[in-house]
């Protein structure tokens, strides 16, 4: 039903903006037979919203993959440097959360480790939304910023980094199998906000699959069990993100770049001094309003990476065939 109700949904999406365009159009041959100027305007306006629609449904229809059409966890850590690191991961946490407000999606905190400080240590996501694992998985990687430090009383400059992972949400057509003997599970006391119960009691779960290493946590509810059953959830989307990346190995580098959370690994840079400029630095797409781009500003970086994506898989597609 969900694969239905998206094709049905672009499918009426084609259809009235062709309708649209063909009104516009006729309304401009009018204007201009009339020399109506505010009407040509209007005519015109009309034209330049259905090709920038346009532009964002052809970048929709890259969004093809296996998995594109499910939710999906989102990972952030910070790097090495300590309050530093830690701000700056609270600060891309805000950004995909502002991401996630101006499309509709829904989030919520699964699992966060505040730092000493400021900022936070840790924290995972679940996104909810339209495709929300296709538009996010661009952005698994490292990355770097570079600011006058708010914690140094000397106000120099400081380089930062964080790690963003993403991995879709398994729903109940996708089976994954785990073996019980292979899984580790302890218990521990939830941190941060949650009243009395939540901070007193050992409701938080920490599951580890000790063949992959892959662990997850979770202490979102006031119920262990419910918090194991979320947290398993979360297990299988790791287990199933890894074998997704398995299978694009072949035309794409993030197992690569998990290596380090630093230097030669990010996937982008936020430079906020001595001068201003967001740099993608897979696609070379670059924005010059970092403030815009830390607001959620952030399809035109996701749109290219999908593109170029897109252009790998089809590279490799017609090597292997040749």
């Amino acid at each position: 039903m969900r694969e239905r109700n998206a094709i049905a949904s672009s499918m009426e999406a084609v259809i009235r903006m062709e309708r649209e365009a063909a009104d516009a159009t006729e309304l401009l041959e009018m204007a201009e037979a009339d020399g109506d100027t505010g009407l040509m305007a209007e005519a015109m306006a009309a034209l330049q919203a259905l090709v920038a629609e346009g532009k964002h449904r052809e970048i929709e229809s890259l969004l093809s993959g296996e998995a594109d059409g499910l939710d999906c966890f989102v990972e952030i850590n910070a790097g090495a440097g300590g309050t530093e690191a830690q701000d700056w991961a609270e600060m891309i946490l805000r950004m995909y959360t502002r991401w996630a407000e101006k499309r509709g999606f829904k989030t919520t905190i699964m699992e966060e480790s505040e730092g000493e400080q400021a900022g936070i240590k840790s924290v995972t996501i679940q996104m909810t939304g339209q495709a929300a694992y296709g538009w996010m998985k661009t952005e698994a990687g490292v990355h770097r910023l570079v600011r006058i430090s708010p914690f140094d009383s000397q106000a120099r400059r400081q380089t930062s980094f964080a790690s963003v992972w993403v991995y879709p949400v398994v729903d109940d057509s996708i089976e994954i199998e785990i073996n019980p003997a292979d899984l580790r599970v302890d218990t521990y006391r939830a941190s941060g906000a949650g009243g009395q119960h939540v901070n007193k009691t050992e409701s938080a779960i920490r599951i580890t699959h000790i063949p992959s290493g892959i662990v997850v946590a979770c202490q979102t509810d006031r119920s262990q069990h419910r918090n194991r059953a979320t947290a398993m959830g979360m297990l299988k989307a790791r287990m199933y993100e890894a074998e997704l990346q398995r299978r694009e190995a072949a035309s794409n580098t993030i197992e690569a770049a998990k290596t380090d959370i630093g230097w030669g690994h990010q996937i982008r840079n936020y430079v906020l001094a001595p001068y201003q400029l967001v740099k993608d630095l897979r696609t070379g797409v670059e924005k010059g309003n970092p403030d815009a781009v830390l607001d959620g500003e952030l399809d035109d970086f996701m749109a290219a990476a999908l593109a170029a994506r897109a252009g790998a898989t089809r590279s490799t597609a017609s090597a292997q065939a040749q």
